[in-house]
């Protein structure tokens, strides 16, 4: 299926957090009522939409047995880019804006449970930039529910990694964002491979990443590219593959 078309047979479903509506489109495959079926949070970035993510990571066309979700953000300061927070995005840490987007997504997982036949071993999360900083911020908070995450041009806050529970995890960054700069997620980089106990040595990952065993089976895959703050054309099936290799205890 064409990204541009990955929208259209989406369906959109609302909650209410907070006295606020929140939304998202949902994928959900057939058989997501009587078998046990993965599930996907895809988070876009800063500016972005529900509708953009489903186009950009089109995840649903990759792995049509998992129900995909991409939720909507709200009118978020970016503050590299959105200083007055006119476009839409995500929290930034555990407790701002009165934690309200932690809140839609336990509002989220809370209906998915109870509307669906969701497996709890395979339950995933990915997101682009603000989105990929949403992603980590879920790793810190609620981290025992995710079998695997994969954060996109993004960084996890020191102050956060002592939180981190050993998770597998794929890491993708630009070596030349001009946002989020390329030394900041090296450093976020190595302190994965801390928290997951990895080594130094990576070796070679579906061609095109690097791969650092974990002695506690988390390991920690990477794909960098000679690109800027983009989300890349190979991203959304290394994913997709990536989350296909982990299954939560």
């Amino acid at each position: 299926m064409p990204a541009a078309r990955a929208a259209d047979t989406l369906i959109h479903r609302e909650w209410q957090v907070g006295g606020v509506t929140r939304e998202a489109l949902l994928s959900v495959p057939p058989k997501a009522h009587t078998a046990p079926t993965p599930v996907i949070f895809a988070f876009h970035g800063h500016g972005g939409s529900m509708q953009h993510a489903a186009e950009l990571y089109h995840y649903h066309t990759l792995w049509p047995e998992a129900l995909v979700i991409y939720p909507q953000g709200l009118r978020t300061v970016g503050p590299l880019t959105d200083p007055e927070g006119v476009r839409d995005g995500w929290q930034h840490g555990a407790g701002a804006l009165g934690d309200r987007d932690l809140k839609f997504f336990d509002a989220m997982w809370a209906s998915l449970k109870k509307d669906y036949d969701v497996d709890e071993h395979r339950i995933y999360a990915a997101g682009h930039s603000n989105g990929g900083g949403f992603t980590y911020l879920l790793w810190e908070t609620r981290g025992d529910l995710f079998a695997a995450l994969a954060p996109s041009a993004a960084v996890v806050s020191p102050q956060a990694v002592p939180f981190l529970k050993p998770k597998p995890v794929l890491h993708i960054a630009g070596r030349n964002d001009e946002l989020v700069k390329f030394i900041w997620q090296q450093r976020t980089i190595e302190a994965l491979r801390r928290v997951n106990q990895c080594g130094v040595d990576g070796q070679p990952y579906r061609k095109i990443g690097t791969l650092y065993p974990s002695k506690l089976n988390a390991p920690v895959a990477t794909y960098i590219f000679p690109g800027p703050h983009a989300y890349p054309a190979v991203a959304p099936a290394l994913t997709v593959a990536f989350f296909q290799e982990h299954t939560k205890p």
